[in-house]
């Protein structure tokens, strides 16, 4: 007789997080449901509790009260790379990366990292097929021209991508970015959340992006969670979002300046 097959729920399912710092709610009683194979966007003015949220989801600060599950596993309070080994990966606003080491040698300590058996202790790995791994990743991401530049001399929309690139170099099933195109030449914008979107598309990772820039949201998050003072205020069609009074009011202005 064959078992049945493990139940999963989605693929991040957050209920009655609290998180305050001194007198400042960073969190108040937030509930936010992503599907598998959603794309959310989240918005918010600074403060509005945004990075916390991502935070929590990701194990760098354990809430005060209420829990998180990845697939209908409880991860409230699991450290960031027990919560990274589950396949919840992240990346920050400013991009991670080794500065003087080359682009191909970033994305093959990233691979040694994910495939230690042990957080904290792990090897580079040479050797071919490691090697052609790192180059497929970083040609997955459009960047294979930067493999042999130090990363830190790459262009700003390079670096976020090698950064995203690093964060997947293990097994992945849910991305949480925090402001991915943040100090992107406005010009670099559209290539680079159009071959990131790609990229994700071809893995089917599940995306919840914060971002401050309403067209790359409109563009690319097909549903939109608006945060205003440690509370989630709208959720739902980033349409209908960006059009609340109450998001007007409090995050985007009363006029949303769009694309002709």
């Amino acid at each position: 007789m064959t078992a049945a097959p493990e139940a999963r729920g989605a693929a991040l399912e957050a209920r009655g997080l609290y998180k305050r710092f001194g007198a400042v709610a960073a969190a108040d009683n937030v509930d936010v449901t992503v599907e598998a194979g959603e794309r959310v966007g989240v918005i918010g003015a600074n403060g509005a509790g945004k990075t916390t949220f991502v935070n929590m989801a990701t194990g760098y600060v354990r809430p005060d009260a209420g829990t998180i599950r990845h697939n209908g596993r409880e991860i409230t309070g699991l450290p960031p790379r027990r919560v990274a080994r589950l396949g919840v990966r992240r990346s920050f606003q400013i991009p991670q990366v080794f500065p003087s080491l080359a682009a191909l040698d970033n994305m093959i300590i990233a691979i040694g990292i994910a495939r230690s058996a042990r957080p904290g202790l792990w090897r580079p790995l040479r050797g071919a097929a490691v090697e052609a791994r790192a180059r497929a990743a970083l040609a997955r991401f459009g960047i294979e021209a930067f493999a042999g530049r130090a990363a830190g001399a790459l262009p700003q929309g390079a670096r976020k991508l090698l950064d995203i690139a690093m964060a997947l170099a293990g097994e992945t099933t849910l991305l949480l970015l925090d402001e991915p195109t943040s100090g992107i030449a406005a010009e670099e914008k559209t290539a680079v959340m159009d071959t990131l979107a790609a990229a994700l598309d071809a893995e089917s990772i599940t995306a919840l992006f914060v971002e401050h820039d309403m067209e790359v949201v409109e563009r690319y998050a097909a549903r939109t969670i608006a945060f205003y003072d440690g509370r989630a205020i709208a959720d739902g069609p980033t349409a209908e979002v960006l059009a609340d009074a109450d998001v007007r009011r409090h995050v985007v202005g009363p006029e949303l300046h769009r694309r002709a």
